[in-house]
């Protein structure tokens, strides 16, 4: 049974914002749920009395709108079709693929009866021109894909409904958070079939073609790097030099314009390190982590051992959803996998584990915590079933799929 999976977060977030004058921005990775998350607001709008003529819907992969290739025919057809006495919903999905669309934006603002919505699948299509023309205009939606969350709720009505917990994380992290694997019921064999297909399109797409690379056998050699080594502290130098060492001759600009690439690809996401005690952020030496494990899953065989960097990746990605700043803390000589960061400048603290039952783990990974001298909250996450729970004098000990399940 083919079913939509909500993601009521990102619903509301385009209610609260509807029709005030500001443009609303949805970017994200491909195929994480963005053109259905549209498709649902527009049922919400339906159903509080908005018209079906009250909607203009143009998706820029549907070759139907190929002949919208620049802003002055973008602008004209919408112009056209507007509707004088009534509110308009503007939806322009994929919008990177029009010329200087920008431009056309911009006027559509300035009209008080045009609601305008769009979204793009990079990071770079809200860079330069965009972002100066547009400054003070519009707010940003970051999406994601599916939140374990949503991914359990998505398995309601379906054969897997009955697993544990423990079960639905196993095929969240194996399979993929992407919601077509889920929306679809894809086995193993198919998921990974999708992912490469996903992984491939988002190569040659938005990192190819956008970076100019020559070598793209090189440039999936760095990838696959970077994808192996999720949560290690990482450079340009060092990993071109690591690469080098291993008969992967590759420089460290070119390595640099790789990193920008994939990150501007949205397939990796970049956590910089932050000093505690000075409140500095650092700028050598930062952590990546993966928009997805599913798609980590298809490119590097896994092992036991990985499993505490997996669940920092996973941590790392709800933190984001939740929509704090999210930093790697430096404390004296130790670390602190995460210090989210919220709006208004308090700080969250997070250590991340398989397990803390072993008295020698637990003692190095509260030890970090102990050096913090300020008060703000403090939480050990593990996967820990039996004392899945503890104070440690004010450091909260919590299981991270409870954690990651909280409304």
């Amino acid at each position: 049974m083919i079913h939509r999976i909500a993601r009521p977060e990102y619903l509301d977030w385009l209610v609260r914002w509807k029709e005030k004058q500001i443009i609303k921005v949805v970017s994200g990775v491909r195929r994480c749920g963005k053109s259905t998350l549209f498709e649902m607001y527009r049922d919400y709008l339906s159903a509080n009395g908005v018209e079906d003529s009250q909607f203009i819907v143009l998706n820029f992969e549907d070759i139907e709108f190929e002949f919208i290739d620049n802003y002055k025919i973008l602008y004209r057809y919408i112009a056209e079709r507007l509707r004088p006495d009534k509110m308009n919903y503007i939806f322009l999905d994929e919008i990177q693929h029009v010329d200087e669309y920008e431009k056309a934006v911009d006027s559509l603002f300035l009209k008080e009866n045009c609601d305008v919505y769009i979204t793009g699948s990079n990071a770079y299509f809200l860079s330069g021109e965009l972002a100066t023309m547009l400054s003070g205009r519009y707010v940003e939606l970051q999406m994601l894909p599916l939140s374990f969350r949503e991914f359990s709720t998505g398995l309601k009505g379906t054969q897997r409904e009955g697993l544990s917990n423990a079960e639905k994380f196993n095929q969240y992290i194996e399979l993929s958070s992407f919601p077509y694997v889920l929306r679809f019921e894809l086995n193993k064999r198919e998921a990974r079939e999708y992912m490469q297909g996903l992984y491939d399109t988002v190569l040659l797409n938005d990192v190819v073609r956008r970076k100019r690379v020559a070598d793209v056998g090189m440039l999936k050699n760095v990838a696959k790097f970077m994808l192996h080594n999720i949560g290690n502290r990482a450079s340009s130098t060092n990993i071109a030099n690591t690469m080098k060492s291993a008969g992967k001759g590759v420089d460290q600009k070119t390595v640099d314009r790789y990193l920008d690439g994939l990150k501007e690809a949205l397939l990796l996401y970049e956590a910089t390190r932050f000093n505690i005690k000075g409140k500095q952020f650092l700028t050598t030496q930062s952590k990546y982590y993966c928009v997805d494990m599913g798609l980590r899953n298809m490119l590097v065989r896994g092992k036991d051992s990985d499993i505490g960097h997996i669940l920092e990746n996973v941590v790392y990605l709800e933190l984001i959803r939740r929509g704090y700043g999210v930093f790697v803390g430096e404390i004296d000589d130790g670390e602190v996998d995460f210090v989210a960061k919220t709006d208004d400048g308090q700080y969250l603290y997070y250590q991340v584990a398989a397990s803390t039952l072993d008295p020698t783990t637990l003692k190095r990974e509260l030890a970090p915590f102990k050096r913090i001298a300020d008060n703000y909250p403090k939480t050990l996450l593990t996967l820990d079933e039996v004392f899945s729970t503890a104070d440690y004098e004010g450091i909260q000990k919590r299981n991270v799929l409870d954690w990651l399940l909280d409304e």
